[in-house]
């Protein structure tokens, strides 16, 4: 069994009025060092499979069909055996 550690960020350019809400936030609480904030999503997925090549290629189809906005975001993912 494998841990699929996926990680979806908006891609460079889109707009992100959370992470921009989120840093002002933070500026108002006087944490003024921080300088830009993203916003995305992290999933986890316990996915049975033979080897790491097999789940990755089934990850990347679970990404593109559900778990991702190709339009607007991206996304990158870890495989740990468990």
């Amino acid at each position: 069994m494998f841990l699929a550690k996926i990680y979806v960020t908006l891609k460079e350019g889109v707009l992100d009025p959370q992470g921009n809400a989120v840093g002002k936030a933070l500026h108002s609480m006087n944490y003024k060092e921080v300088q830009k904030v993203k916003v995305g999503k992290y999933v986890e997925l316990y996915i049975e499979g033979e080897n790491a090549e097999e789940v990755g290629k089934r990850v990347d189809e679970i990404c593109g069909k559900l778990l991702v906005n190709p339009v607007v975001e991206q996304y990158s993912y870890e495989l740990v055996e468990v």
